[in-house]
Formats: C-alpha cells, sequence, structure tokens
C-alpha cells in the first residue's frame, strides 16, 4: 500500500479532521506503542498501521 492510499483510506473512513488528529495522538499497541505517524515514520508498512488503525476503532473487517 502507497502512503498516498493509507492516508485516503484514514481519511475516508474518519473524516479529514478526526485523521489527522488520530494519525498523532492515538497510540497503537500491535505497531509498537507508537503513533500511525511515529509508526509510519520507523518504516512500519502503511498496511499494517491501518489494520491496527481499523481494530482499535472496530471498524468492519470487510473495509480493511
Amino acid at each position: 500500500m502507497r502512503l498516498t492510499e493509507f492516508h485516503e483510506l484514514v481519511e475516508g473512513q474518519f473524516g479529514a479532521v478526526r485523521a489527522s488528529s488520530l494519525l498523532v495522538d492515538h497510540v497503537l499497541t500491535s505497531v509498537g506503542g507508537r503513533t500511525a505517524a511515529q509508526a509510519i515514520e520507523d518504516g512500519v508498512e502503511p498496511r499494517e498501521v491501518w489494520r491496527a488503525l481499523c481494530a482499535d476503532f472496530d471498524v468492519p473487517r470487510d473495509q480493511w
């Protein structure tokens, strides 16, 4: 998954304002206790970060 696709999915699912907040404020335990932005900066694949966000916010699996 490209980073642009990741951002489109996050914004589409959570809305632009909430998405920007989630990326820097919500800590994802499944990617080492980092925020989504930190995880991506550290080299975690965007697909893995997307799945972690979906799991934390109970997004239906068919939308992952």
